[in-house]
């Protein structure tokens, strides 16, 4: 959908924290699951948590476009794990800087990030749907 009505901002704060929080939940001791959930399930909510941050940017653009928007940062951060210098992996070496930029260049988190864009493409296409 590609639909360019304005998006609810307060909506997509709203989703940004409760994807942050099913993140930490993940990654935290109360949940545990198979470590390739954990591990990807983080990559895909990550990508989810990008997606609606440009779209709470973007809140006038269609969908196609903050979803490529959102997979071309998504793979370019992943893309810049390849880049390893003194000032970028001392960033890398904090709590939030290995959140935001990771630290290890894995081909399948590529995958995981068009999932989780996909998710929310989807996620926006059932919201903006005209009701019935």
């Amino acid at each position: 959908m590609t639909s360019t009505l304005p998006r609810s901002r307060p909506l997509y704060v709203l989703w940004i924290a409760l994807t942050i929080g099913a993140g930490l939940l993940l990654r935290s001791r109360f949940v545990s699951l198979p470590e390739p959930v954990e591990k990807y399930g983080g990559d895909l909510l990550w990508a989810l948590m990008a997606f609606f941050g440009f779209g709470l940017l973007f809140h006038r653009s269609s969908t196609r476009r903050f979803g490529l928007i959102s997979l071309g940062f998504a793979w370019g951060i992943e893309f810049l794990q390849l880049y390893h210098a003194p000032w970028i992996d001392g960033i890398r070496a904090t709590r939030i800087g290995h959140l935001i930029l990771g630290s290890t260049f894995n081909p399948p988190d590529l995958l995981a990030y068009a999932a989780g864009i996909a998710l929310g493409v989807a996620l926006e296409g059932f919201r903006r749907r005209p009701p019935v």
